[in-house]
């Protein structure tokens, strides 16, 4: 009896020291709890995220763009943005896909120059949707509302007129509609479905016909924006027009004018019978720079510096800063020629022109 006794006595002691264990345990472990909810939900310093903005462009592959998408990134940077820029190759669908991408990868502004006009509606609803700010570059785009989307560039028709009058002039000095032993013909370079190259070759023709020069003489060349097109486009109308002697050339933008001289070149005109005056005159300051002979012999000169830096500067403002996106931000253009390129261009354009 008495070890059965001394047996339970012993049982009720190991009992009362496991249940002293435990209970000793939880306050030492309770406090460990909280403390780590404490610091999950509050972030560590320096791991705010930055905005992202992001740079789409039609073609980024010319240096007009180049230069653009550069200033783009740097002007962000220094607003202290991080942002990333993409190529949409002349491609509606990739276009869509890339502000869909930047869209998922936590963009809070997108500006983009599009490849094809007609996909602004779909882009404009997908950054509505979203929540993201959204501005056209170069080419302006409407929403599904046919509203106008923010566009940061320059003034299409403004543009247009001062190359215009430029060619004009140039006819005039020269004397070309005056002589009866020269016939002259204009090359008109344009992508005829785009409203902004409209704007600028419409006012183009206008200026030239104002000068005396005969619309049945204006020979329109279709193309899709870059060199190589215009051209393979120019060349079947030089061909189909022997009886001109001296030519006149202007177009959308530089590589439009340097397609179609190249054309020109290769069907033995000679760059003195050519009046070609560029827009973007980044490729037309290219002969002029190594003094070489060339139909450019002038050009709008327009920077892709300015337009990428006031466009990362508009979506800073609207996405920092809360200030909503003006209607239109333009930036200025100057006519240049061969004597004074090298005074107006600015560091980084001028560099470019000896590449």
């Amino acid at each position: 009896m008495k070890r059965h006794l001394y047996f339970l006595i012993a049982m009720l002691a190991l009992l009362a020291v496991a249940l002293a264990g435990c209970t000793a345990a939880v306050p030492a472990a309770a406090p460990a709890e909280p403390a780590a909810t404490e610091a999950s939900a509050e972030p560590a310093a320096g791991d705010a995220a930055k905005p992202l903005f992001v740079v789409i462009n039609k073609s980024a592959d010319q240096q007009y763009f180049i230069d653009l998408q550069n200033s783009f990134v740097d002007t962000a940077a220094s607003l202290g943005a991080d942002a990333k820029k993409f190529d949409a190759k002349l491609d509606p669908n990739l276009g869509v896909s890339l502000v869909n991408d930047a869209i998922s990868a936590g963009a809070k502004g997108i500006a983009i120059t599009v490849p094809d006009q007609t996909i602004g509606p779909a882009i404009a609803k997908a950054a509505k949707d979203a929540g993201v700010v959204l501005i056209a570059t170069d080419d302006s785009i409407v929403d599904q509302d046919g509203a106008p989307v923010p566009f940061v560039g320059f003034d299409g028709k403004d543009m247009g007129k001062k190359v215009g009058e430029a060619a004009a002039k140039l006819l005039t000095d020269a004397g070309w509609l005056t002589d009866a032993a020269k016939k002259v013909g204009v090359l008109s370079v344009e992508v005829q479905t785009l409203s902004v190259c409209n704007d600028r070759t419409d006012n183009e023709k206008a200026a030239i016909l104002a000068a005396g020069m005969p619309e049945a003489q204006i020979f329109p060349v279709p193309y899709t924006g870059e060199a190589l097109s215009a051209q393979d486009a120019a060349g079947p109308v030089i061909t189909a027009n022997p009886d001109v002697t001296n030519w006149v050339v202007f177009g959308c933008n530089d590589e439009g004018v340097l397609g179609a001289l190249n054309a020109l070149a290769t069907a033995g005109v000679s760059p003195d019978d050519v009046i070609g005056v560029g827009l973007g005159s980044y490729e037309a300051c290219k002969p002029w720079a190594a003094e070489q002979p060339t139909g450019f012999k002038a050009g709008l000169f327009i920077s892709g510096l300015d337009v990428g830096a006031t466009a990362a500067t508009v979506l800073n403002d609207a996405v920092v800063n809360g200030k909503a996106p003006e209607a239109a931000s333009y930036a200025p253009t100057s006519i240049v020629d061969p004597t004074n390129f090298k005074d107006v261009f600015d560091a980084i354009s001028l560099a470019n022109c000896s590449k």
